[in-house]
């Protein structure tokens, strides 16, 4: 066996009830490299890593980690033994501080019962001052954005002096410069001897960070190559099995008279400050930014679920007050949340219960019995319309892969029939396939007279699907630009401009 090779792992099988997750999945991963791990929403990337780091027990197959067979029966002995993980999705202990999330389960003694305090602060101040990390050890984790949190969840894997390290979706929520600090972060690994695996559906960032990418369909290993012999739609073609030549569908919609009218929104826990505009419909207007600068608030002070301290909305000309969220879906207003797993799905409860729980009225007979057929028929709908990938309507959707997941809260607010849609990075976290026919509904509902709202990191998105986009910078408006005409370079001079 190469003496270069850090893990293996080889004819993996995972099988949940009624879907053969895995089949057959073999990878290797060279000492010293980065190997990205391709594949559309449910191909099983995510599933095979999980196999590796105890959180699943493999149904079949093998696994080496420096030329000896592990069985992690938890992710703790998975940490210990050097491989660490860095999820899609933070499970972080919210109400505690940084370095409590660090060190948890293995917090620093004095004389084997205290905590001590100073040591941990130290040991996290030397881990972040190694990275570059700018962040307060003492800060507690729910202040503080996703990108910083994420940080300090890399800084964790590092911690470990993992001789492996998972990266499953890193970038989705960092910012450009964010990016650049983390592929930092991972060259210095990779220059360490460490053993990066990282799943991305960005095809220019693994283009320039990998050395080998895997690729897998529907729960198979479909190819092994170095990056360095690929291109974009070749990636493209072994993930869907198709060519792909265009990203985005055509732009049918549109806009008609005004709809939307916002007018000196400003709100009273965030930097948002004096923002006006105006939404037609049957028009996609896209609200770009860097992380911060007041994106998602406009959407939140919108839809009522952050405070407002001033300012205006109108509907069609009428003043809506939107106090919270249920007063927005009575008014015809619909939000899709960045954070899906914090506040976007009922992971207990299954896709039947989780795609009509917003419009549940409808389905009442005689006005308190729900009808379970009126239910099966609008999440079939839901299922059929978004190409949903699930077992049955009785799954939970909790076993759904992301991408899966979004496409369910998208048809639960579909279902509400609202006539603004606001989307807050609808397609993050998802594969190729899987977003243009995201694309395809959101240009289908602005067709159908809707006004729609989207903010995304990603600036190919909003400059393929939008008819207009509103700069956001330092929590203001710093200005508007047509879709069709202006350039990346002109949206980030923008972006820029009170930060």
């Amino acid at each position: 066996m190469g003496q270069d090779i850090l893990l293996e792992m080889k004819d993996i099988c995972k099988e949940f009830p009624g879907v053969k997750a895995l089949d057959n999945v073999s990878l290797t991963v060279r000492r010293g490299t980065v190997h990205a791990l391709m594949g559309e929403n449910g191909a099983g990337k995510s599933t095979l890593m999980k196999c590796l780091f105890g959180i699943y027990q493999k149904d079949s197959g093998q696994i080496l980690l420096e030329g000896k067979e592990v069985n992690f029966k938890n992710s703790k002995e998975a940490l210990e033994s050097g491989v660490a993980m860095v999820h899609q999705e933070l499970n972080q202990a919210l109400k505690r501080n940084v370095m409590d999330n660090i060190w948890l389960g293995r917090y620093p003694k004095v004389a084997g019962v205290m905590v001590n305090e100073k040591k941990m602060y130290q040991d996290t101040m030397d881990v972040f001052k190694e990275l570059e990390i700018d962040v307060d050890p003492k800060r507690v984790m729910s202040t503080m954005p996703v990108s910083q949190r994420q940080m300090a969840e890399i800084a964790k894997a590092v911690s470990f002096h993992s001789k492996v390290i998972v990266f499953d979706e890193p970038t989705s929520s960092l910012t450009e410069q964010e990016v650049e600090h983390l592929f930092k972060i991972i060259n210095m690994l990779r220059d360490r001897g460490c053993g990066i695996i990282y799943i991305s559906h960005k095809m220019a960032e693994i283009l320039r960070i990998a050395d080998d990418v895997t690729v897998m369909r529907d729960g198979t290993w479909v190819a092994t190559r170095p990056a360095a012999e690929l291109t974009t739609e070749e990636i493209i073609r072994l993930m869907v099995g198709r060519e792909l030549n265009n990203q985005f569908p055509p732009k049918t919609n549109k806009p008609g008279e005004v709809a939307l009218e916002v007018e000196h929104l400003t709100a009273q826990y965030s930097l948002l400050n004096d923002v006006s505009f105006k939404v037609k419909r049957g028009e996609i207007v896209g609200l770009a930014g860097l992380d911060g600068s007041g994106r998602t608030e406009t959407l939140e002070n919108i839809f009522g679920i952050a405070t407002r301290k001033s300012g205006t909305i109108r509907l069609d000309g009428k003043e809506v007050k939107n106090r919270n969220a249920r007063e927005s879906i009575k008014n015809g207003f619909a939000m899709l949340t960045e954070e899906r797993r914090a506040t976007g799905i009922f992971g207990i409860l299954d896709i039947r219960e989780n795609t009509v729980i917003s419009s549940l009225k409808k389905h009442l007979r005689g006005g308190f019995v729900l009808s379970d057929k009126s239910m099966a028929k609008d999440t079939q709908w839901s299922i059929d319309a978004m190409h949903t990938k699930t077992p049955t309507q009785q799954t939970k959707i909790r076993t759904l892969s992301g991408g899966n997941q979004q496409k369910v809260i998208l048809g639960r607010w579909l279902l509400t029939e609202p006539e603004v849609l606001l989307l807050d990075e609808p397609t993050r976290g998802i594969d190729v396939g899987a977003k243009y026919e995201i694309y395809q509904l959101i240009i289908d509902l602005a067709n159908k007279g809707k006004s729609v709202m989207v903010v995304s990191s990603e600036m190919p998105e909003l400059l393929g699907i939008c008819d207009r986009i509103l700069v956001m910078s330092g929590g203001k408006l710093a200005g508007e630009v047509n879709a069709a005409t202006t350039s990346q370079e002109e949206i980030m001079t923008l972006a820029a401009k009170y930060v």
